[in-house]
């Protein structure tokens, strides 16, 4: 079975009508994603079509505007 492994996007605001997700990485499989942020219900459709697990992966911290990674 292929993953399709991916994050939320980091400053996203509440409401804001942007993709939300982020494909990490996709293993198992023969798909190449061209969008740099989806839907859920995309991610969804594809997951469907595809026979592949969504792995949600873990969010740290919040993310700053200049660049620099929070720990």
């Amino acid at each position: 079975m292929s993953k399709l492994f991916v994050r939320e996007r980091r400053r996203i605001e509440e409401g804001e009508k942007k993709p939300r997700f982020r494909v990490v990485g996709v293993t198992g499989g023969d798909l190449k994603v061209y969008a740099e942020h989806i839907r859920k219900t995309e991610l969804e459709a594809i997951a469907a079509e595809t026979g592949s697990q969504i792995v949600y992966l873990p969010t740290h911290g919040t993310g700053k505007k200049d660049g620099s990674k929070s720990r």
